[in-house]
């Protein structure tokens, strides 16, 4: 055919539609911003007290204030991020840009962790918390036999498609906030005790240092879901206002709950020493995997019965929300890393017909599955926070990092508070961020024994993969003979 062949009349010609390109609508104010946000980071009270009281003892109120400031570091840097790169991704689309390939995936092969961790631990302690109407769900296997059950049937439910619906999660996180500010003012009238949570702290014994460090790093536990608060950047209305206001509310909300809280388990579950030696507190000898429960159980008998009961079906639902936000979140990051040529096609594939990334919800939730099925609260604390404070590290230094590459790039949203260094703003809390979680990661990797054995062998399994991936889909093809 000639390349200068023109139609003639009558004829059928093939013209390519025109790709309509959607957009996420920004239909998301203050409230939803902070729903969404505190409905990730307020479920992980229901297992953090106990985790974080675990290690810092009469300190624990301090420790969390303290991680609580890594939070807002955090959030402001992952909602300058999120507004400016739009895209699923979290830490591993910043340093996309920021650096290169192989940092991304690291960054986001870490939060894969973070995500899988938080399904495994959300599940794990809703079935404990389940042990309310079914005792033996407290006891292993059987509680962990139950939050396998949650993984299983979140993932078949992922898997058709079905989404959960946003109003509901809106409800019950105000109802969430609203039942966590009633035991809060309970405890600041009924329990608190301010003599007695002086006498809780035993100044380099009770806690030791290590003991302290320890719980310094792993009370981002306590944290989970904090990129929530920004990844919603694209859907925001007026995000260079809505969204700081968001991370200030969450802030504020998270710092005086989980505060009172911790006072109020502290109060009525003072610090001890056991006739072996060792200093300990009943909150972690009794509800280590429900300690919001231990809580209700200290309150007046009156009204102990309503509360547990009340406690434990909110505990139930939106921890398996929070499951189910690991799943989405996971699903999510593979289909972000499989564009990126960063996972196999296999594993990020988009399902014609339910439209989600089946073969991630599988692979993922197994290893979820494995993980609950250890029935081990603290590995799973360990291997949270050995992700997290890494894949937040590296969210920092890409911030930093683009603010000096790319000083013209539009950031709706612009981290306030910035010091000028040969004409480029860089952002006081992204830097003070980027040196406490990068200390703090450190501090995890010596500590945490089991959590740095199973989280550098994730890490090496991951580069493993990304090499042989990367490799196959670079190299040449096998050359035609001339």
């Amino acid at each position: 055919m000639s390349v200068n062949w023109q139609p003639k009349p009558g004829d059928r010609v093939f013209r390519p539609r025109r790709i309509k390109r959607f957009h996420l609508k920004r239909v998301l104010g203050i409230g939803g911003l902070f729903s969404a946000a505190y409905g990730n980071v307020g479920s992980s009270i229901y297992y953090g007290l106990g985790v974080v009281a675990m290690s810092a003892l009469g300190l624990t109120p301090a420790v969390l204030m303290i991680s609580g400031v890594f939070f807002l570091f955090t959030a402001l840097t992952y909602a300058e991020g999120a507004t400016m790169l739009p895209e699923a991704g979290g830490s591993g689309a910043f340093a996309f840009r920021a650096f290169n390939p192989w940092v991304s995936f690291i960054a986001g092969w870490v939060l894969m962790l973070d995500y899988i961790v938080t399904m495994s631990i959300s599940a794990f302690t809703a079935a404990n918390y389940l042990g309310y109407f079914i005792p033996a769900l407290k006891e292993w296997p059987a509680n962990s036999l139950g939050g396998v059950a949650i993984v299983a049937l979140l993932a078949l439910v992922n898997i058709r498609g079905v989404q959960a619906s946003s109003r509901l999660n809106i409800i019950l996180v105000i109802v969430d906030v609203l039942t966590q500010v009633s035991i809060a003012v309970l405890g600041v009238l009924l329990i608190i005790n301010l003599p007695q949570l002086i006498r809780n702290v035993h100044w380099g014994v009770a806690p030791t240092m290590n003991q302290l460090l320890f719980g310094i790093s792993i009370s981002m536990i306590a944290f989970t879901g904090i990129e929530t608060v920004s990844n919603l950047g694209s859907e925001a209305r007026h995000p260079e206002k809505s969204i700081p206001r968001a991370v200030l509310l969450v802030f504020v909300t998270v710092i005086a709950l989980y505060s009172l809280l911790s006072m109020t388990a502290l109060s009525a579950f003072p610090v001890h020493q056991t006739p072996d030696g060792q200093w300990v507190t009943d909150l972690t000898q009794r509800f280590l995997q429900d300690p919001i429960m231990g809580i209700a159980s200290a309150m007046p008998v009156f009204i102990r019965p309503v509360l547990s009961f009340w406690v434990a079906i909110l505990a139930v639902t939106i921890l398996v929300i929070a499951t189910n936000a690991g799943m989405l979140g996971a699903s999510r990051l593979a289909y972000f890393m499989g564009q990126r040529h960063q996972l196999p096609a296999a594993v990020s594939h988009i399902s014609s017909r339910a439209r989600v990334p089946v073969n991630a919800i599988i692979i993922f939730s197994v290893i979820a599955g494995m993980l609950v099925a250890t029935g081990h609260i603290i590995l799973l604390a360990d291997l949270y926070a050995f992700g997290a404070v890494l894949a937040y590290t590296a969210a920092h230094a890409s911030i930093i990092a683009l603010r000096i590459k790319e000083p013209n790039l539009p950031r709706p949203f612009k981290i306030p508070l910035n010091i000028r260094i040969r004409g480029r703003e860089i952002p006081v809390t992204a830097v003070l961020g980027v040196l406490a979680t990068g200390v703090t990661w450190f501090i995890v990797v010596y500590t945490h024994a089991i959590g740095r054995i199973v989280g550098f062998a994730w890490l090496a399994i991951g580069l493993l993969v990304y090499y042989l991936y990367r490799r196959r889909v670079t190299s040449p093809g096998p050359r035609k003979p001339l």
